[in-house]
Parts: C-alpha cells; sequence; structure tokens
C-alpha cells in the first residue's frame, strides 16, 4: 500500500467510499466536487492505494490563522474500505496528512467527528489527538437559505 494524491479517475471508487462513511454520493457528483477540489491549493485529498484499488480517503484542508502566525490544518474527511479497516490504511492516511500539514506551515491539526462515531473518536485518541469540546463550540449555519430579514445579497 502506498499514500497517493486522488486524482478525477477516483471518482467511482470515491463514491463508493462516501458511501460507506455515510454520505451518498454519484459518480457525477464526486466528479464535481473533486473539480474543485483538485483545483484549490490549500485542499488536499489523499488516497490510500492497495495494489491498485482506492482502500481509503484522507480530505485535508489548510487555513491561515490571524490570532497568532501560522496556519492550521483540518482533516475534514477519513475513510477507510469496511473491507482494509484494522490494517493499518487510516493510521498511514493519517500520518501522511500531518505530514503535508507540517510541510505547509500548519501549528495543529484539528479533526472534526460526529458524535455517534466511538470507534473514529477512539483511532483518534490513539493517535494522540485530544476532544477539546469543552474548550470551544462549533456554530454551524446553513448559507442556502435566506438570511434573516429575508434579504438575499444581490
Amino acid at each position: 500500500m502506498h499514500i497517493r494524491p486522488i486524482h478525477q479517475g477516483d471518482a467511482p471508487r470515491l463514491a463508493v467510499l462516501l458511501q460507506q462513511l455515510g454520505y451518498p454520493s454519484s459518480e457525477k457528483d464526486v466528479r464535481h466536487r473533486l473539480g474543485y477540489w483538485l483545483d484549490d491549493p490549500a485542499s488536499h485529498l489523499l488516497g490510500a492505494d492497495d495494489d491498485g484499488v482506492l482502500a481509503g480517503v484522507a480530505a485535508l484542508h489548510v487555513t491561515p490563522i490571524i490570532e497568532v502566525t501560522g496556519k492550521f490544518a483540518r482533516l475534514v474527511a477519513l475513510v477507510v474500505d469496511a473491507e482494509s479497516r484494522k490494517r493499518g490504511v487510516g493510521r498511514a492516511l493519517m500520518t501522511a496528512a500531518e505530514d503535508r500539514a507540517r510541510s505547509a506551515g500548519c501549528l495543529f491539526m484539528e479533526v472534526t467527528s460526529n458524535r455517534q462515531r466511538l470507534s473514529a473518536h477512539r483511532f483518534y485518541e490513539n493517535l494522540g489527538y485530544t476532544d477539546t469540546h469543552e474548550r470551544s463550540r462549533r456554530f454551524v449555519r446553513s448559507l442556502a437559505t435566506t438570511p434573516p430579514g429575508g434579504v438575499q445579497p444581490s
């Protein structure tokens, strides 16, 4: 197995992996998303290639920090094929993502994970990640809806 960049040819297999992660996506949807991911210099998609089969993917985004000098990385997705789990694929992807983040000048890496993914939480904790939910909160607002006051920006 080796870690390599994701490319458009990975769209069919990536759609399968996203389904396993709980995000059903068509190959067409994935190709569209890859179009903007692959063109973004701050976004990195790393794949675990197991003899020509995409066994897992890590999606990483690098963001500059204004409060201090530096950047941080956010792991926005990690999925390992159900048949490839417990074989070091996730660990290899995380190591590669952390290396990429360091080379981009990141001070730390942040991982978000659904509260129900308890095995994922144990995985991240075993890698040395700390749950900091007591220190901060994450607020999200959809931008696909009409803003307060009902006025759409022009």
